[in-house]
């Protein structure tokens, strides 16, 4: 097995402009909301976007056009194949880092270190401070550019794995695939999964309270339910979820500290599957905003959502958590990986941040 500790890591990355690009949105006028209005067809089919009032905004503020007209008329009526286009003016996003390391690099893959605080790919307030435009950045003029084949959190830091070439992305979105559905009940996980010709991801967490047992299996589904602010729904432990299962091995007790270090593998790859699985089992992750207790959000989900709205007339950022709050320590730590093209069995190691760097076991975990 080879490894990608043999080099020292390139660093890249150019720092964030003040203001993003903006961003244009396109929609096609179906026959079913021929006759609407052009304020009634925002406000119904974009509503997670702004309230009416904040549509309306947008409208007077000419930033609608109606094939290709600015129109500041809110009562126009629309009719089937009109195109209309939202420009959203330029904004300053939330701070973010926008250094990354290399950890592996050749002409089919590349393999990150993805800091804590850095969004993988544009959403929400994050449209140009993301991982995937610091790829684009680094090689410009270029029709094709590396992308990330699974997404880590934004707080999670770690190893994040980009695809070069269409056939590697292919290939590797293929292997993550496999691996979550080989999770085919909530007790057992296929034998193939188990072997280290595929894939094997290897998380460092701290935890909260003290874990007794050296080893615990998690195997809860996690689902979603309605959160204000999410508009997809927020992923949380559910008995009618997909599988998903964690094995949590621990690595240090920490009994002045209240904490343990464990080292997390998954066999599944759901949306915060790690936070919600210790969560679930009574030990969020050490400054984990939302997940707090049971798998669920610390707060009541029926929070009443706040019609206000900000100076773009989009939402005001929700008071409750939200999952791209960062605070939690979960860090991707390893990862052994069956290469797409030549089928070499290597291993990538993301060294610790400092904030694990003071939680340090003697010994290195094997995987």
């Amino acid at each position: 097995m080879s490894s990608n500790t043999a080099a020292s890591p390139a660093t890249f990355g150019e720092a964030w402009p003040e203001f993003n690009d903006g961003l244009t949105y396109r929609d096609i006028v179906r026959s079913p909301d021929s006759g609407l209005t052009l304020i009634e067809f925002y406000s119904l089919r974009h509503q997670t976007s702004a309230p009416t009032l904040g549509w309306l905004q947008r409208i007077e503020n000419g930033q609608i056009t109606v094939n290709g007209n600015v129109i500041t008329d809110p009562n126009t009526v629309l009719s089937t194949g009109t195109e209309l286009v939202y420009h959203r003016r330029p904004w300053k996003e939330p701070y973010a880092p926008y250094l990354l390391d290399v950890l592996f690099e050749d002409d089919h893959l590349i393999a990150l270190n993805k800091p804590s605080g850095l969004q993988v790919l544009p959403r929400g307030l994050f449209q140009q401070r993301t991982v995937l435009t610091q790829l684009q950045w680094r090689i410009k003029n270029q029709e094709s550019f590396p992308v990330p084949v699974h997404r880590l959190g934004r707080g999670t830091s770690g190893i994040l794995l980009c695809a070069k070439t269409k056939v590697a992305k292919t290939r590797l979105a293929a292997l993550f695939a496999d691996k979550t559905s080989a999770v085919v009940d909530n007790r057992k996980v296929n034998n193939e999964v188990k072997k280290i010709g595929k894939m094997s991801k290897i998380y460092r967490a701290l935890a909260s309270g003290i874990i007794n047992k050296d080893e615990v299996v998690i195997d809860e589904p996690i689902g979603t339910v309605k959160y204000p602010g999410v508009a997809k729904g927020l992923y949380v432990a559910s008995p009618a979820g997909k599988p998903a299962l964690s094995k949590v091995h621990v690595l240090k007790r920490e009994i002045e500290n209240n904490l343990t270090v464990v080292q997390v593998e998954i066999q599944s790859g759901r949306p915060h599957q790690i936070r919600i699985h210790l969560s679930f089992i009574g030990h969020p992750l050490i400054g984990d905003p939302l997940y707090l207790t049971g798998g669920k959000p610390q707060c009541s989900v029926h929070e009443t959502v706040d019609e206000t709205f900000a100076e773009d007339g989009g939402y005001q950022r929700p008071a409750n958590p939200v999952p791209g709050d960062c605070g939690y320590y979960l860090h991707a730590h390893q990862l052994v990986l069956c290469h797409p093209i030549t089928n070499e069995v290597f291993r990538i190691t993301a060294p610790l941040p400092p904030a694990f760097l003071s939680h340090e076991i003697e010994h290195n975990a094997l995987l």
